[in-house]
């Protein structure tokens, strides 16, 4: 595990030393070492960033290739149901951007789909209310 100026953590793959055993013990500190926060936030960007892609909204000129509304779908569920629980824990600090960017996932999918949910049936609605 490593950290970059920002004092934002990434995972890394241990170097291969000594016994299995060693190297499952030296990965456990270092996941220890991690505050949850960091991995509750990094969780909810890695799922903010595929439903993205899943939107059609990455940067590539493929972009349209890449839509895939279904799968959208599962990711803002899952990105909703995180941010709800997680909420009270990590505090509105790091809540609200969280909730800002799940919003706009939220509209973003309503934008793109041809046959529009009832309001309170999108993507993540059963854990955040309608979104309009």
């Amino acid at each position: 595990m490593s950290t970059s100026d920002s004092n934002s953590y990434v995972f890394e793959p241990a170097a291969p030393q000594g016994s299995g055993q060693e190297q499952v013990s030296q990965q456990i500190r270092d996941i220890s070492e991690v505050p949850a926060i960091e991995v509750i936030t990094t969780a909810a960007v890695h799922l903010m960033s595929a439903s993205a892609v899943k939107l059609g909204l990455a940067a590539e000129e493929n972009a349209e290739e890449l839509k895939d509304l279904d799968e959208a779908r599962k990711l803002i569920t899952a990105l909703a149901g995180l941010v709800t629980a997680a909420a009270p824990e990590i505090g509105s600090q790091h809540a609200g951007p969280l909730r800002d960017g799940l919003r706009s996932l939220q509209l973003a999918f309503r934008e793109e789909s041809l046959i529009p949910d009832a309001p309170g049936k999108g993507p993540g609605e059963k854990y955040t209310g309608p979104v309009n």
